[in-house]
């Protein structure tokens, strides 16, 4: 079932998207970023932060009265932004991260808005081209990926993001 994550969801939507993205258990998925960056992806602050600004609808799939999946959704004039994008690693491969994306479809036509826009880390093509079976395409539009206390990068060629969007 995908409903909004509340704040008191935060702790387990912080250990969920830390899995997913970085560490050893991310490495059970096929989304990993552990040999990309270090660190963590989010803190509980930022989805505090996140979770709190109205611009923001944070989704949650829940299973089993368990956290699976996640997304994030913000909206941006005419576009729809999406991010953080996440599926337990034990479970990818089995529809849910499908099933987000078609709920942030219907939210953005619930916004009005013409179109759902997302940034990917330029070097992980099997993600890029996940999004491309599903409808998006690129851009053009690059930028560098930013470097911080939490995202360290440990890749050997220096990561961009890549621009991905989908009219609907």
């Amino acid at each position: 079932m995908i409903t909004k994550a509340l704040l008191e969801d935060i702790p387990a939507l912080t250990t969920l998207i830390n899995s997913a993205y970085r560490g050893e258990t991310s490495k059970k998925g096929w989304t990993t970023e552990a040999h990309l960056l270090e660190g963590k992806r989010t803190t509980e602050e930022e989805l505090t932060e996140i979770i709190l600004d109205t611009k923001n609808t944070f989704l949650k799939f829940t299973a089993n009265e368990k956290i699976i999946g996640s997304v994030l959704l913000v909206e941006k004039e005419h576009q729809l932004y999406l991010g953080m994008l996440t599926v337990s690693p034990e479970l990818q491969n089995g529809g849910i991260g499908k099933k987000m994306l078609a709920e942030a479809e219907n939210q953005a036509k619930a916004l009005g808005l013409s179109s759902i826009i997302m940034t990917v880390v330029s070097v992980r093509s099997e993600l890029i081209a996940w999004y491309k079976r599903h409808g998006y395409a690129e851009t053009g539009q690059r930028e560098p990926f930013p470097s911080s206390d939490i995202h360290i990068n440990i890749s050997d060629s220096p990561l961009e993001f890549v621009f991905l969007e989908k009219k609907i």
